[in-house]
């Protein structure tokens, strides 16, 4: 039986050209991440009230993780959609860097792929994407895997949440609300590789709790973001001078 399995695999895989096949390979640490994140989200969702559809139509629409679930803690909050909506933004203002970034690789594609690459990149496909352009040898048809891959990967997790939520009844024993903290530290890690970034962190950092406590609930990450990237546009520029 087991060989016969085997043999079946082999065959499935060779009929799928080789972009599609590398874009899976380069995808696989995406898919392992994206799956456990999107159970949390899922699962977070439909704790605080957010239905099926809806937290669904996030993980299709929106497909930002952190965004995701920072409108999931502002809705448990009683934050106003505005104020949701104005904060994913910001929080996603980076994916127009990240897009710019690679659009030197692209200048051959047309409009309508262009607008459905960008749709889908993240912060980890975005990696994955500037290094293998990079290599010279990445298919249009491998980055395009990529994107695919990790959103259905997102998807699937947010899915496994929603039908996990219903036999779950208290989350804090699974620590699954610490999945948004827990995703801010990696990426606050890695970003922060030189001193003008910790500084940025820092005065960002610090201000978020200052607005905090003197009652900006719904607005001291907004209003800390801005800062912060203001001080660190300044910082830039002094250090060059």
């Amino acid at each position: 039986m087991l060989p016969k399995t085997i043999v079946s695999i082999l065959k499935i895989n060779s009929r799928i050209s080789p972009g599609i096949s590398e874009g899976l390979k380069v995808a696989f640490p995406i898919i392992i991440g994206y799956i456990p994140i999107g159970i949390a989200f899922g699962v977070l969702s439909r704790k605080v009230g957010i239905s099926v559809f809806n937290t669904v139509m996030m993980s299709l629409i929106v497909f930002a993780g952190s965004s995701q679930l920072i409108a999931v803690g502002m809705f448990l909050a009683g934050a106003s959609a505005v104020s949701v909506i104005v904060t994913a933004f910001i929080v996603n203002l980076r994916h127009f860097l990240m897009t710019a970034a690679l659009s030197p690789f692209l200048k051959s594609w047309r409009k309508l792929e262009l607008a459905a690459f960008a749709f889908e990149v993240t912060d980890e496909s975005f990696g994955v994407h500037a290094a293998m352009f990079s290599s010279g040898n990445y298919q249009k048809e491998s980055a395009f895997t990529v994107n695919i891959a990790a959103q259905i990967s997102w998807l699937a997790g947010t899915w496994i949440g929603i039908v996990a939520s219903q036999m779950i009844s208290d989350i804090e024993r699974l620590a699954l609300d610490y999945a948004l903290p827990a995703m801010f530290i990696g990426l606050l890690v890695v970003a922060t590789n030189d001193r003008t970034k910790v500084v940025v962190a820092l005065i960002a950092g610090f201000l978020s709790v200052l607005f905090f406590q003197v009652h900006l609930d719904q607005w001291n990450v907004v209003f800390a973001t801005l800062i912060g990237a203001s001080s660190g546009i300044l910082l830039e520029k002094w250090i060059k001078k």
